[in-house]
């Protein structure tokens, strides 16, 4: 069943934006691309917006950020639930890779009204997000809080190391 939540044209153009690497971009747009973004439903439930002060900039890594998945993992609220879209680096035994992965973060601690709002929502989301390629829901810090978990989410035990460190 459907909520009835829209997904802003915001969330779709930053969507966009971190899909599309672009070649030809200069050093100051590469520092301004998104790393990661948490996206929540806005005070009235009828849409899904980008949270404020809620982002990982690809600049803020080695900078401000030293560890860019564990930076992203404490930004995820204990208590209500979120979705979340997150640019993984990593590498296999026969290449580096990058893929954009949709989160929809439901914690065990987060009220039944917003994890059964958020979960009908999700489709409205998906349906926007062409091209995703890695789904991932998550229900507690102890699924996502070590990065292995993602690794193998996005190429089984053939990775061998996800950004910021080996698995």
């Amino acid at each position: 069943m459907a909520s009835g939540a829209t997904v802003t044209d915001e969330v779709i153009t930053v969507f966009n934006e971190m899909k599309v690497r672009k070649a030809q971009a200069n050093e100051d747009e590469k520092k301004k691309r998104k790393k990661a973004v948490l996206l929540c439903l806005s005070e009235d439930k009828k849409h899904i917006v980008l949270e404020s002060g809620k982002e990982i900039l690809t600049g803020d890594v080695g900078t401000t950020i030293a560890d860019p998945y564990l930076h992203f993992v404490k930004m995820l609220p204990a208590d209500d639930c979120r979705y979340a879209l997150y640019d993984a680096t990593y590498e296999t035994k026969e290449t580096k890779k990058e893929d954009l992965v949709f989160i929809f973060w439901a914690p065990d601690g987060a009220p039944l009204k917003s994890k059964m709002i958020y979960a009908s929502s999700k489709d409205a989301i998906k349906k926007k997000f062409t091209g995703i390629k890695h789904e991932w829901q998550v229900n507690g810090l102890e699924d996502i809080k070590d990065r292995r978990t993602l690794a193998e989410k996005l190429g089984g035990s053939s990775v061998v190391t996800l950004e910021g460190g080996p698995v």
